[in-house]
């Protein structure tokens, strides 16, 4: 059993808290009902996305052998047989359905399964294409963020996903920048032949300056002011710049660039991001 819970990856969950991100801005993250319907929605996106995992690795068990880090994963090492992975990704599959049904929105469940769709198109193929594979990873975060809003009927700024999504665009570019750094492209990803650092480099830079101008109207914004009845949020835009800065230095070091491993192993970022929401539901609730 260890092994089917490493292979859903359950840290990578931790993106799944977007699915909260339209509660806790509104003010009413510790609305009974709200609540309630976040946890929902946030275990639906939780078993949605270890199954895409479980295809994912289906799929590529074979390239993932030949990877340094991957090949230690249960499929590619053999902990899993691909037989049962198959049956453990349709379980995991209709987890997610179950858990949609029980905050049913027409629109939500639409997105839900195009987010499916977008990743099983990934796994098949679509992450050899470039730039195509880094947006629909950046589509990941978005999705997550209106699956929210939308079962729990709230509205969120238009500032606020620009900055999602120029963030996301520059968490996917940092991290196919360190796989091609780390690893040999032809063995790895198809993708990484259509990369070069430069690239990956002056682009992820320039999502990143566009992240923190976007945060910084969002928080300064009149709408956002009202909504929240205090001018205070331009507080965070500080801690919002060190953490980026935090950021950047370990992707720039021998990180894999993967967000959540980034965040997970720096002790220091983590604590950074803790104090960045402390000080937001201080701001929004107190």
């Amino acid at each position: 059993m260890k092994y089917y819970i490493k292979e859903m990856r359950p840290h990578h969950w931790i993106k799944n808290i977007l699915v909260f991100a339209a509660l806790a801005c509104s003010g009413h993250l510790f609305s009974a009902s709200g609540a309630i319907k976040g946890l929902w929605g946030f275990a639906a996106f939780c078993f949605i996305s270890s199954a895409v995992y479980f295809i994912n690795d289906i799929r590529d068990v074979e390239k993932d052998r030949r990877h340094p880090e991957k090949c230690k994963r249960p499929i590619a090492s053999g902990k899993i047989p691909v037989r049962n992975a198959c049956i453990a990704a349709g379980a995991l599959f209709l987890l997610a359905a179950l858990c949609n049904l029980m905050v049913f929105e027409p629109v939500a469940s639409i997105i839900i399964a195009v987010y499916f769709l977008l990743n099983l198109g990934y796994s098949l193929g679509l992450k050899n294409v470039p730039l195509l594979d880094v947006t629909i990873l950046v589509s990941g975060f978005i999705f997550r963020i209106l699956y929210g809003a939308i079962i729990t009927d709230i509205e969120i700024s238009n500032w606020l996903y620009l900055t999602v999504i120029a963030a996301a665009f520059y968490f996917s570019l940092g991290k196919r920048r360190n796989e091609l750094k780390r690893t040999s492209p032809g063995n790895t990803r198809t993708v990484l032949n259509y990369y070069s650092e430069g690239f990956l480099d002056k682009n992820m830079y320039m999502c990143l300056t566009l992240t923190n101008i976007f945060y910084a109207l969002w928080s300064m914004d009149q709408k956002t002011v009202e909504a929240y009845g205090s001018r205070n949020l331009v507080w965070t835009v500080p801690i919002v710049l060190v953490i980026c800065m935090k950021y950047s230095l370990d992707v720039e070091g021998d990180s894999d660039g993967d967000p959540v491993e980034v965040v997970i192993h720096d002790k220091v970022l983590s604590v950074l991001c803790i104090a960045y929401l402390a000080l937001m539901l201080a701001i929004l609730y107190f």
